[in-house]
């Protein structure tokens, strides 16, 4: 239980932490929600913290894991990976966001909810089969800010600009995909770790 209830504080809280910074843009007259959760670390960090509190709730209950919401944190921690990674290491302190809240979405909690997902006695093995499922979402994301940047001219990150032209585009892209790809290799890995408490799961059931 106690897990349960550090997954769902930790959830919440970050859903605070974006609400908070949003009220904060609002009050500088920059109120676009498109604009703001147009943004991959918000937008990765609102579905995470979901799905957090969703695994939370369940542990809570003393509901088992599923395969599905196992791939739902993987998909989530390889997104966060990614997260974490790029701005930490490509491009660190490039954010207009306040410094606490760049550290607590771009670093802590990636790495609370990797740690999490390694050491949860209740993920379950995703077969390779399913490593597609980590792409949806960031090829969706990337179709609308690419959209949003040839129509309206607003794009999240410099990189994905129009105007840097179509290869720069493609090769950013393919990057990011890749990335994603290798991120989400690792997090399926991840779950495939023997899991705490597995052995005595499997004497239970040998002595009934």
């Amino acid at each position: 239980m106690g897990r349960g209830i550090a997954r769902i504080v930790t959830g919440v809280a970050v859903i605070v932490v974006l609400l908070v910074t949003y009220a904060g843009r609002i009050a500088v007259g920059d109120a676009n929600p498109f604009d703001y959760f147009g943004y991959f670390t918000n937008q990765t960090s609102l579905w995470a913290a979901a799905v957090v509190i969703v695994s939370g709730i369940r542990a809570v209950r003393g509901r088992p894991g599923t395969r599905w919401l196992t791939a739902a944190q993987a998909v989530s921690a390889a997104c966060l990976l990614i997260v974490a990674v790029v701005y930490n290491v490509l491009v660190p302190g490039t954010g207009t966001a306040p410094v606490w809240v760049s550290v607590l979405l771009h670093g802590v909690f990636p790495v609370l909810f990797l740690l999490d997902l390694l050491s949860a006695p209740d993920r379950r093995p995703l077969p390779w089969r399913w490593l597609w499922m980590v792409l949806p979402y960031p090829l969706l994301w990337m179709a609308v800010v690419l959209v949003r940047g040839a129509t309206d001219g607003w794009v999240p990150y410099g990189f994905l600009l129009p105007e840097r032209g179509v290869a720069s585009l493609l090769a950013h892209v393919g990057g990011l995909l890749a990335s994603l790809v290798v991120a989400g290799a690792l997090t399926w890995a991840m779950t495939r770790l023997p899991r705490r408490g597995a052995r005595r799961d499997v004497s239970a059931r040998g002595a009934v």
